[in-house]
């Protein structure tokens, strides 16, 4: 095995072994624990991930990668703006259904509780979430709305808005208190907050 192998194996023991003592332990979560469930020494954490911080933004990065790339393939580029929400709004209440939702659930939640106690860890969360959120904003922008294609600005007004509507909204699914919120309710709520004018229609480098 090379080096980068050896690394990237490392890497990897180490980020699934901080989802399974995180999700359960929160920002009481024990370096040499996550370290020896690796199989590994506290050493390697400072050595790949600089610090315990570090290493539970990697470990957001890791969790988000693969749902904002299932994201992308699910909203093709022909698709209009609203056609594109849609979707999004489809896929997101569809995973509601996986069976680690709930799992999902606690440990956003966990994540939170973290980042609460702990301001720095927050802001380093807060980093890793809008770095894959600016794929996001990414598909949403240049795509056609009332005639006119969607700026970044108004992407990324559209993401955010997007983004604490599904939260509360899976929430609420996976808790018991939407039982009515199925794929057409996410897609309905989804398509009428993108269509509000103060969401799509302005734009900050837009002249007074």
């Amino acid at each position: 095995m090379t080096r980068a192998e050896t690394k990237e194996r490392n890497r990897r023991a180490l980020l699934d072994a901080a989802f399974h003592v995180v999700s359960r332990d929160g920002y009481r979560a024990r370096l040499d624990e996550i370290a020896e469930k690796a199989g590994l020494t506290t050493g390697a954490v400072y050595s790949l991930f600089g610090s315990k911080g570090g290493l539970v933004a990697a470990l957001v990065t890791d969790y988000l990668r693969p749902h904002y790339e299932e994201i992308e393939q699910a909203i093709p580029p022909e698709m209009d703006l609203l056609e594109a929400v849609e979707a999004f709004a489809r896929y997101y209440r569809r995973s509601c259904d996986d069976p680690a939702a709930t799992s999902a659930l606690s440990l956003q939640i966990t994540l939170l509780d973290m980042a609460l106690h702990d301001p720095e860890l927050g802001s380093q969360l807060a980093a890793s979430v809008r770095t894959q959120e600016s794929n996001l904003i990414a598909l949403f922008t240049g795509r056609s709305h009332h005639g006119t294609a969607v700026t970044p600005h108004q992407a990324q007004r559209l993401v955010t808005a997007l983004r604490a509507l599904f939260v509360g909204l899976t929430q609420g699914v996976l808790l018991g208190l939407a039982p009515g919120a199925d794929e057409q309710y996410f897609a309905d709520t989804a398509c009428a907050l993108a269509s509000t004018a103060t969401l799509v229609d302005q734009d900050a480098d837009a002249p007074a």
